[in-house]
């Protein structure tokens, strides 16, 4: 047996990567994605040591199972496969999660999801896609016995459609055709927030979800240092950034900022420092005394690192 309740063999397969070829692509164009910005994780079911322990109805639904990933790590996912019976509804809740400040959360989902033409006797009720949800709250207020599992109290991130699916061929050679999708939704204002899956009809394997926020890093810049700042609430956001002028440097014409943008990323310079009378530019990132070099013979410069 394939798929159902009482057999879930592909699905165990898909958890238990190790030994297995796997096959993926990254995001779409047009979608979010993370890039190259310092990021800071909020929950990553990957470091997991112990079971999850997220919320599931019903029971015949989502089924949290342990695993390996494709180096042989030890991982925690969650699975459903009931494509025999019409009319699913299955949803997972996870633990409350703080948003420590962020404004806007990225979230990176890597599963797979078993091919419906490749099911035999299949109803038209089998899917190849599932939902993405969030509940804001200021505190811990779900359990097994307080969760909600409707769609009323929730906000839609997005339909999550696999860009690769695969079938009992794909299994039978052992190729486990993984897909990473990265959504992000925001603003945010409360404490924290649930995330909720819901399925309604798919075989498939959620093998981790990592949760996260995008931040400019600290820089020196003409000589000033900005600190590090989180983005905004929306990708498209510029958050203003005041420097401060390093030792033995004042500012020019205008207050000096920048500005950091939904990836991340560091725009928009606007003014600068400049070395004070007596003292010379060393690399934009430190101005050193001409004076005290003169007569000591050796530079008292305080560098900066450029980060």
């Amino acid at each position: 047996m394939l798929c159902g309740n009482g057999g879930r063999d592909w699905n165990d397969a898909a958890a238990n990567q190790g030994s297995s070829r796997i096959s993926g692509k990254p995001p779409a164009a047009g979608r979010s994605k993370e890039g190259f910005s310092p990021t800071e994780t909020l929950m990553d079911t990957r470091t997991a040591t112990a079971e999850l322990g997220w919320t599931a109805n019903p029971a015949s639904g989502w089924e949290e199972v342990s695993g390996y990933d494709e180096n042989l790590n030890t991982i925690r996912t969650y699975q459903v496969c009931n494509v025999f019976e019409p009319n699913q509804n299955n949803w997972l809740l996870t633990t409350f999660i703080n948003r420590r400040g962020a404004h806007r959360i990225y979230t990176e989902m890597r599963f797979t999801v078993r091919d419906c033409s490749s099911l035999p006797n299949v109803p038209g009720s089998c899917k190849e896609t599932f939902n993405l949800y969030y509940y804001e709250t200021d505190s811990v207020i779900a359990t097994k016995k307080s969760a909600f599992w409707s769609e009323a109290p929730y906000l839609k991130v997005d339909t999550i459609a696999a860009d690769e699916s695969f079938s009992q061929v794909d299994f039978g050679g052992r190729l486990m055709k993984v897909n990473t999708e990265v959504r992000s939704f925001g603003p945010l204002t409360r404490n924290g927030f649930y995330l909720a899956f819901q399925d309604y009809g798919a075989c498939m394997s959620l093998l981790s979800v990592r949760v996260f926020f995008k931040k400019c890093p600290s820089i020196v810049q003409n000589f000033a240092v900005f600190p590090e700042t989180m983005t905004g609430a929306e990708s498209t956001s510029l958050v203003i950034a005041r420097g401060t002028c390093i030792p033995n440097a004042e500012e020019v014409d205008v207050p000096i900022k920048l500005y950091c943008n939904g990836d991340g990323e560091w725009m928009v310079p606007i003014g600068r420092c400049t070395c004070k009378p007596g003292y010379e530019a060393e690399n934009s990132v430190a101005c050193k005394d001409l004076k005290r070099e003169r007569t000591a013979g050796h530079s008292q410069t305080q560098i900066y690192p450029l980060l």
